[in-house]
């Protein structure tokens, strides 16, 4: 484990630079990881590696898999959700975001088609971000509407409130449509 992290490091700094020095406290995080292509398990392993290279990750839910949602005619995913501290401001959480879908192989394709990996910024802290260049909005716009990305947040952080629409995310979880669909498929990919 010690030469792969060596090189995970070793990657991920000739990908993007030193990492940024701290600017301050640290902010708590979850980012929502997914997978359909591929070797799925090991997809989100090597970006939660990635990652790990830039931030303090702290803890991985478990792995769930479920149908897809938006185009349904592919292959089912893999989710995931991180807990993580980092000191990245939001657009440039989401530039290493872009760089570890790059990395692990994501080609460009149709909104909601199949991926290698897919890392979203589902909370950063208690901030409600809204840019235009980049296109970042946190919370995530339709976290409220995904039961795959919900049931691992929840397994984290159920008593968490959602920034903006003031219920915790255990009470998003139980009003979401399609959570019967998402299944429990694999322990937490381990972060330390």
């Amino acid at each position: 484990m010690p030469h792969e992290r060596r090189h995970s490091a070793g990657l991920a700094a000739r990908l993007l630079g030193p990492v940024t020095p701290a600017r301050g406290q640290p902010v708590r995080v979850y980012l929502g990881l997914g997978s359909n292509l591929g070797q799925r398990e090991e997809n989100l392993r090597r970006a939660i590696r990635l990652l790990g290279c830039h931030m303090h990750l702290v803890r991985a839910s478990s792995l769930y898999e479920t149908a897809p949602w938006g185009y349904t005619d592919q292959p089912d995913f893999l989710n995931c959700v991180l807990e993580a501290e980092t000191t990245l401001t939001p657009v440039e959480l989401l530039a290493l975001g872009q760089q570890v879908e790059r990395e692990v192989g994501r080609q460009p394709t149709f909104r909601y088609g199949p991926r290698l990996v897919d890392v979203d910024i589902l909370l950063y802290g208690d901030q409600v971000v809204q840019e235009i260049s980049p296109d970042l909005q946190i919370p995530h716009p339709r976290l409220a509407e995904r039961a795959f990305v919900l049931a691992p947040l929840a397994e984290l952080a159920p008593e968490l409130p959602h920034p903006t629409l003031g219920v915790t995310i255990a009470a998003l979880l139980a009003n979401v449509a399609g959570k019967e669909g998402v299944k429990v498929w694999g322990p937490p990919v381990g972060v330390g």
